[in-house]
Protein backbone atom coordinates (compact mmCIF):
# COMPACT_ATOMS: atom_id res chain seq x y z
CA UNK A 1 0.00 0.00 0.00
CA UNK A 2 0.97 3.34 -1.13
CA UNK A 3 1.70 6.25 1.97
CA UNK A 4 1.53 9.57 1.32
CA UNK A 5 4.10 12.10 3.04
CA UNK A 6 3.64 15.65 1.94
CA UNK A 7 6.43 18.61 3.19
CA UNK A 8 4.18 21.68 4.02
CA UNK A 9 5.63 24.99 4.65
CA UNK A 10 4.94 26.64 7.96
CA UNK A 11 5.88 30.08 7.81
CA UNK A 12 7.75 32.24 5.20
CA UNK A 13 12.04 31.03 4.95
CA UNK A 14 14.32 33.74 6.73
CA UNK A 15 15.96 35.56 3.22
CA UNK A 16 19.62 35.34 3.15
CA UNK A 17 21.35 38.86 2.74
CA UNK A 18 23.55 41.11 4.13
CA UNK A 19 22.06 44.06 6.12
CA UNK A 20 23.51 47.24 5.25
CA UNK A 21 23.00 48.65 8.29
CA UNK A 22 24.64 46.11 10.88
CA UNK A 23 26.18 43.38 8.78
CA UNK A 24 23.62 40.78 9.76
CA UNK A 25 22.61 38.25 7.17
CA UNK A 26 19.09 37.28 8.07
CA UNK A 27 15.90 38.76 7.06
CA UNK A 28 12.41 37.72 7.58
CA UNK A 29 9.54 38.42 5.43
CA UNK A 30 6.30 39.73 6.93
CA UNK A 31 4.37 39.69 3.25
CA UNK A 32 4.06 43.24 3.32
CA UNK A 33 4.28 45.17 -0.22
CA UNK A 34 5.17 48.95 -1.35
CA UNK A 35 3.99 49.85 -4.76
CA UNK A 36 5.15 53.21 -6.21
CA UNK A 37 3.41 54.63 -9.52
CA UNK A 38 5.12 57.23 -11.47
CA UNK A 39 2.72 58.29 -14.04
CA UNK A 40 1.80 55.38 -16.08
CA UNK A 41 5.29 53.45 -14.82
CA UNK A 42 4.89 50.80 -11.83
CA UNK A 43 7.96 50.03 -8.94
CA UNK A 44 6.67 47.53 -6.33
CA UNK A 45 8.87 45.43 -4.14
CA UNK A 46 8.37 42.74 -1.52
CA UNK A 47 9.36 44.27 2.09
CA UNK A 48 12.05 42.09 4.46
CA UNK A 49 13.01 42.97 7.92
CA UNK A 50 16.62 42.42 9.32
CA UNK A 51 15.98 39.37 12.63
CA UNK A 52 19.11 41.48 14.28
CA UNK A 53 18.22 45.31 13.83
CA UNK A 54 15.13 45.41 12.45
CA UNK A 55 16.09 47.58 9.37
CA UNK A 56 13.70 47.44 6.53
CA UNK A 57 14.96 46.39 3.02
CA UNK A 58 13.12 45.92 -0.36
CA UNK A 59 13.16 43.20 -2.66
CA UNK A 60 12.22 44.18 -6.23
CA UNK A 61 9.18 42.39 -7.36
CA UNK A 62 8.45 44.82 -10.47
CA UNK A 63 10.08 47.47 -12.61
CA UNK A 64 9.24 49.68 -14.28
CA UNK A 65 6.76 48.19 -15.74
CA UNK A 66 3.95 49.73 -17.12
CA UNK A 67 0.33 49.87 -15.64
CA UNK A 68 -1.51 47.76 -18.27
CA UNK A 69 0.41 45.57 -18.57
CA UNK A 70 0.30 44.45 -14.69
CA UNK A 71 -2.14 41.81 -14.03
CA UNK A 72 -5.21 43.84 -12.30
CA UNK A 73 -4.77 40.27 -9.17
CA UNK A 74 -1.56 40.81 -9.09
CA UNK A 75 -1.96 44.84 -8.22
CA UNK A 76 -5.01 44.08 -5.91
CA UNK A 77 -3.00 40.93 -3.96
CA UNK A 78 0.00 43.41 -3.60
CA UNK A 79 -1.92 46.32 -2.13
CA UNK A 80 -3.80 43.59 0.46
CA UNK A 81 -0.31 42.45 1.21
CA UNK A 82 -1.07 38.93 0.86
CA UNK A 83 0.79 36.78 2.59
CA UNK A 84 0.47 33.60 -0.39
CA UNK A 85 2.22 35.91 -3.03
CA UNK A 86 5.13 36.57 -1.01
CA UNK A 87 5.43 33.18 -0.54
CA UNK A 88 5.24 32.53 -4.39
CA UNK A 89 7.62 35.47 -4.96
CA UNK A 90 10.29 34.45 -2.77
CA UNK A 91 10.35 30.48 -4.19
CA UNK A 92 10.52 32.79 -7.58
CA UNK A 93 13.79 32.04 -9.39
CA UNK A 94 14.02 35.44 -11.36
CA UNK A 95 13.00 37.38 -8.28
CA UNK A 96 15.61 35.56 -6.27
CA UNK A 97 18.33 36.19 -9.01
CA UNK A 98 17.45 39.74 -9.20
CA UNK A 99 17.78 40.42 -5.65
CA UNK A 100 20.80 38.42 -5.42
CA UNK A 101 18.95 36.14 -2.28
CA UNK A 102 18.94 33.03 -0.75
CA UNK A 103 15.92 30.96 1.62
CA UNK A 104 17.08 29.49 4.84
CA UNK A 105 14.29 26.82 5.67
CA UNK A 106 14.89 26.06 8.85
CA UNK A 107 12.26 25.73 10.75
CA UNK A 108 9.67 26.96 8.77
CA UNK A 109 8.15 23.00 7.17
CA UNK A 110 6.92 19.99 8.83
CA UNK A 111 6.54 16.94 7.45
CA UNK A 112 2.55 15.50 7.23
CA UNK A 113 2.95 11.33 7.66
CA UNK A 114 -1.11 10.77 8.07
CA UNK A 115 -0.31 8.95 11.18
CA UNK A 116 1.98 6.45 12.68
CA UNK A 117 0.24 3.08 11.57
CA UNK A 118 3.74 2.77 8.91
CA UNK A 119 5.92 2.17 11.71
CA UNK A 120 5.04 -1.49 12.26
CA UNK A 121 5.25 -2.78 8.30
CA UNK A 122 8.23 -4.88 7.30
CA UNK A 123 8.17 -2.90 3.74
CA UNK A 124 6.69 0.80 3.00
CA UNK A 125 5.95 2.36 -0.39
CA UNK A 126 5.96 5.90 0.17
CA UNK A 127 5.21 9.07 -2.31
CA UNK A 128 6.68 12.60 -0.75
CA UNK A 129 5.03 15.14 -2.32
CA UNK A 130 5.98 19.05 -1.81
CA UNK A 131 3.73 21.65 -1.27
CA UNK A 132 6.57 24.30 -1.94
CA UNK A 133 9.93 23.98 -3.69
CA UNK A 134 11.63 23.55 -0.49
CA UNK A 135 15.16 21.84 -0.67
CA UNK A 136 15.65 18.71 1.88
CA UNK A 137 17.65 15.90 2.40
CA UNK A 138 15.99 13.02 1.62
CA UNK A 139 17.46 11.03 4.50
CA UNK A 140 16.43 13.44 6.96
CA UNK A 141 12.79 12.79 5.67
CA UNK A 142 13.03 9.19 5.55
CA UNK A 143 14.30 9.22 9.35
CA UNK A 144 11.87 11.67 10.35
CA UNK A 145 8.92 10.01 8.71
CA UNK A 146 9.83 6.84 10.13
CA UNK A 147 11.26 7.33 13.61
CA UNK A 148 14.45 6.34 12.81
CA UNK A 149 18.32 7.84 13.82
CA UNK A 150 19.58 9.45 9.90
CA UNK A 151 22.60 7.04 10.86
CA UNK A 152 20.47 3.86 10.05
CA UNK A 153 19.00 5.44 7.68
CA UNK A 154 22.09 5.97 5.55
CA UNK A 155 22.87 2.15 6.42
CA UNK A 156 19.57 1.09 5.18
CA UNK A 157 20.58 2.95 1.78
CA UNK A 158 23.90 1.38 1.52
CA UNK A 159 22.42 -2.29 2.23
CA UNK A 160 19.65 -1.87 -0.50
CA UNK A 161 16.86 -1.92 1.77
CA UNK A 162 15.72 1.92 1.04
CA UNK A 163 15.31 2.23 -2.77
CA UNK A 164 14.70 5.62 -4.86
CA UNK A 165 14.47 5.54 -8.68
CA UNK A 166 16.34 9.31 -7.03
CA UNK A 167 19.54 9.83 -5.53
CA UNK A 168 18.49 9.66 -1.84
CA UNK A 169 21.92 11.52 -1.17
CA UNK A 170 22.04 15.21 -1.20
CA UNK A 171 18.86 17.38 -1.09
CA UNK A 172 15.91 17.45 -3.26
CA UNK A 173 12.65 19.84 -3.38
CA UNK A 174 10.71 18.08 -6.20
CA UNK A 175 8.36 14.42 -5.57
CA UNK A 176 9.79 11.49 -5.27
CA UNK A 177 8.86 7.89 -3.91
CA UNK A 178 11.40 5.34 -2.27
CA UNK A 179 10.71 2.24 -0.61
CA UNK A 180 12.17 0.90 2.63
CA UNK A 181 12.31 -2.72 3.83
CA UNK A 182 13.83 -2.93 7.15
Amino acid sequence: MLENWVVMPTCLPHVLRRCHTCASGRFRANGKFRVNANHKLLDAWLLVLCTACGETAKLTVLERMNVRSVRPELLDRMHDNDPGLAAELLQDPVVRRRNRIALDWADAWRLDTGGSDHLDREVIDVSVRFAARIPVRPVRLIAEGCGLPRAEVERLIDEGKAVSAVRLSGKLSGDFTFMLKR
